[in-house]
């Protein structure tokens, strides 16, 4: 991590911000002391969703779910937490 004063910051700013945007993080001192520290942003949910995308783990929506929630839920012969009851009872511990 490099170190800056205000004065410093104030006469190189752009190599501080190039620096940051390549991953580092920089320090500003005021008379020696830490006030501050520019790092870079971190990932928002569409970054994060976008590498996820790329890494194959998920796959992006067809964007047309207003067809799916229009139907009516399906008709089940037995209710969720009468299902969720009997599997605990067979289940072995």
């Amino acid at each position: 991590m490099q170190t800056a004063s205000i004065s410093q910051l104030k006469a190189n700013l752009s190599r501080y911000v190039r620096e940051v945007q390549r991953g580092g993080e920089v320090q500003v001192l005021h008379r020696g002391t830490p006030v501050a520290r520019l790092v870079p942003p971190a990932p928002g949910r569409d970054d994060v969703r976008q590498r996820l995308i790329a890494a194959g783990v998920i796959r992006p929506g067809t964007g047309n779910a207003r067809r799916i929630l229009d139907k009516p839920p399906l008709k089940l012969g037995t209710s969720v937490l009468e299902a969720l009851l009997e599997e605990r009872r067979e289940a072995p511990f």
